[in-house]
């Protein structure tokens, strides 16, 4: 499950992208059309929301423009633009709904997995992630092993969440950095040998197979070698 944002107003991309993601959606960021054409060719979205009022070109076009791509995936409207003629306009174009600011959040996390639901995604499973006998719960943002609730932070999750989502892959510290905490390479710093020795007491505690590896001089993998 992914989700892409497409809007240029930065205190709405900072409301926007946590609550999305504490409500159980990964989100990436688009702040124009030229970017948000390129990051739906390279990913696999299960729903986009776009806001019609972009810098470089109309978010109707952009809308135009994905579906003769290819982009399938359901589009959720946000967009200050409040008459029946644009509403119409955009659905027509390509639009599945069509939200207005100012909105409240809960609608349209509501409105979202209507969207999702309809397009087919199958919530449940979508918002879980299993590797061995550990389990996440992205929705509620809990982590079990072996039924056992694990006592995460927020951060530890996001960490435990990359790492499940590249299973068996090899990731390492530099990648860590940029994709969970959005920090460019910085050798001095030891953020994620911490956050890895802190998660792995509470992941591969009480005798447990170690699910958490170690490459040294390479970086960490779960579940695989």
């Amino acid at each position: 499950m992914r989700i892409l944002l497409v809007e240029d107003d930065i205190p709405i991309q900072e409301f926007l992208k946590p609550a999305l993601e504490e409500a159980g959606f990964p989100v990436d960021l688009a702040g124009d059309g030229k970017t948000a054409e390129q990051l739906s060719a390279a990913g696999n979205y299960d729903a986009l929301i776009l806001d019609l009022g972009l810098p470089d070109m109309d978010g109707i076009d952009l809308i135009g423009r994905l579906r003769a791509a290819g982009q399938q995936a359901p589009v959720l409207i946000l967009s200050a633009r409040r008459s029946t003629d644009d509403r119409v306009r955009g659905l027509e174009q390509g639009g599945d709904d069509y939200l207005t600011k100012p909105f409240a959040l809960a609608e349209l996390i509501a409105r979202l997995r209507n969207l999702l639901k309809r397009s087919g995604a199958a919530l449940n499973d979508s918002t879980r992630l299993r590797v061995a006998d550990l389990e996440l719960d992205l929705l509620r943002r809990q982590a079990s092993r072996c039924g056992q609730l694990l006592q995460l932070t927020q951060q530890e999750f996001a960490l435990l969440e990359y790492l499940s989502r590249n299973a068996g892959r090899v990731v390492t510290r530099s990648m860590i950095l940029e994709d969970v905490w959005g920090m460019r390479f910085q050798p001095d710093t030891n953020v994620v040998d911490v956050h890895i020795y802190r998660l792995r007491g509470k992941v591969d505690g009480k005798g447990q197979a170690p699910l958490i590896k170690t490459l040294r001089g390479v970086g960490y993998v779960l579940g695989g070698s």
